[in-house]
């Protein structure tokens, strides 16, 4: 048996990432790409779709606020155009949400993180099921959760609502789109390495009073391996669940994050 072949994504899948024009949804789309996948983006920053194209011609992209139904569907006019289907789905779009107490949490605030971070994800579900399932080899859909999705945060209580309900999405639709021969899991991220994160732990550090470097060390702390992972190590979970390797994988939640131990 040619195990390398089964661990790589087939050549010429359809992909599409949400908030795929930078951060981790780029490294996930980079990594498609380089197993030979054409794939399709979507971002809400003008200037990061207009660059995309440059990293590979393999990537196209719509510029797309993923919690406007309008725009969802305008994303999807331009993967029927561009892929001609689809056979992966990667929601990855989300955002850090506000930091603070439940009672000092503005509601604007909150329910932006829950239409990014949770609406979004069904609207894009929705559209997707019905190219996913005239997936030749059967479709794949990845939700970007996060280790905040089995593990309680206090402060950011949005964003980890969110994260949890995500997985109950994933566990939920791998149940009920089984039978159409289409995977459904989760990928849990714990701290990973990038401008994002930097601007968690820089307004925790606010909000807590402390200098950055010590709210950074407080953070690593509380990982298992003492250190960030990287938006290479996610991407690469992601194609190992859209490889033959992964086809019996399907309702669960992996977590890519060091054995965060609390947060």
């Amino acid at each position: 048996m040619d195990f390398m072949k089964l661990l790589t994504p087939r050549a010429g899948l359809r992909v599409l990432v949400t908030g795929g024009a930078s951060g981790i949804g780029l490294a996930i789309a980079k990594a498609f790409v380089s197993t030979g996948a054409r794939v399709h983006v979507c971002d809400v920053d003008p200037k990061a779709i207009d660059t995309v194209s440059t990293v590979s011609p393999s990537i196209t992209g719509t510029r797309a606020d993923v919690a406007n139904k309008d725009d969802v569907k305008r994303v999807f006019e331009d993967v029927r155009r561009e892929l001609g289907g689809l056979d992966v789905l990667i929601n990855n779009a989300g955002i850090a949400g506000p930091t603070g107490g439940i009672d000092a949490i503005d509601s604007d605030d909150w329910e932006k993180t829950i239409d990014v971070n949770l609406n979004s994800q069904y609207y894009f579900s929705r559209e997707a099921v019905p190219l996913l399932r005239d997936a030749p080899d059967g479709g794949v859909i990845v939700f970007m959760s996060s280790v905040a999705g089995r593990l309680g945060y206090g402060f950011r209580t949005p964003y980890s609502a969110t994260k949890w309900a995500v997985v109950g999405l994933a566990k939920s639709l791998a149940i009920e789109l089984g039978p159409d021969n289409i995977r459904v899991n989760a990928v849990q991220p714990g701290i990973v390495k990038g401008p994002r994160m930097e601007g968690v732990i820089a307004a925790r550090a606010k909000q807590l009073g402390v200098g950055y470097e010590e709210m950074e060390k407080q953070y690593l702390a509380k990982i298992s391996l003492r250190r960030m992972v990287t938006q290479e190590e996610v991407a690469a979970s992601v194609l190992y669940l859209s490889s033959p390797a992964g086809s019996a994988i399907s309702g669960q939640a992996l977590s890519v994050c060091g054995n965060v131990e609390t947060l």
